[in-house]
């Protein structure tokens, strides 16, 4: 049995802006649609928010979440989005979560020299490789959070 381009497991990234204040009940409606229908659609990932920009990455067959990527393009609540990675992966990284959710905070203190602290650096990646550098180190991240609790 062959492998369709469609049945490919891929990882695609994107970067939004809210269109308006996202509130705490938007964001659990968020949560709530998304887990439920990729629970149902076999999509695995992570939702990134902080001061009005989403950071999310999906992954799962191709044709799947390339439809569920136009689906959130045609919802109202975001503007500007981006695909900052489309890449086909061996396995998941955020396989054990339909969606996890993380809110990011702004630094309280100064940042070290060079140190990237914006989701702006997603997009400004030299590189789909640096693209996929950011978004490993994103991994990581949110999986040490949820291993303190």
């Amino acid at each position: 049995m062959s492998i369709t381009a469609g049945d490919q497991l891929v990882s695609v990234v994107y970067v939004s802006r809210a269109k308006a204040d996202v509130g705490d009940d938007t964001l659990r409606d968020i949560l709530t649609e998304s887990r439920e229908n990729n629970a149902q659609s076999g999509v695995t990932g992570v939702l990134l928010y902080r001061e009005g920009q989403f950071v999310q990455v999906l992954e799962g067959p191709r044709d799947t979440v390339e439809s569920l990527v136009r689906t959130i393009t045609d919802d109202p609540r975001h503007t500007d989005i981006r695909v900052v990675l489309d890449e086909p992966i061996d396995e998941r990284q955020f396989g054990e979560w339909t969606m996890e959710f993380r809110p990011v905070a702004p630094p309280t203190a100064a940042l070290p020299e060079g140190f990237r602290d914006t989701f702006d650096d997603l997009d400004a990646a030299e590189s789909p490789a640096g693209a996929a550098r950011a978004i490993h180190d994103i991994g990581l991240w949110v999986k040490a959070r949820t291993a303190r609790g």
